[in-house]
């Protein structure tokens, strides 16, 4: 379960800073590198779903990685 972790950490990071060009540049990187398409949609879809795991599954994952909750 850590490797999966990991990867939707990641995906939020990506997904941060994508929404990060937007607000701040007016630029969707995911939408230039991907053309808009929908494999840049599905590419919002894999964040938005990499969100609600974290959101799920905090406790657990604190729990796995031995962090105290605050």
């Amino acid at each position: 379960m850590k490797r999966l972790d990991v990867v939707a950490a990641v995906l939020l990071v990506i997904g941060g800073l994508n929404w990060g060009l937007v607000g701040a540049f007016g630029v969707d990187l995911v939408a230039a590198l991907l053309g808009g398409s929908t494999l840049s949609n599905l590419v919002y879809t894999i964040v938005g779903l990499s969100a609600l795991y974290q959101i799920v599954q905090l406790g657990g994952i604190q729990r796995r990685w031995g962090v105290n909750k605050v």
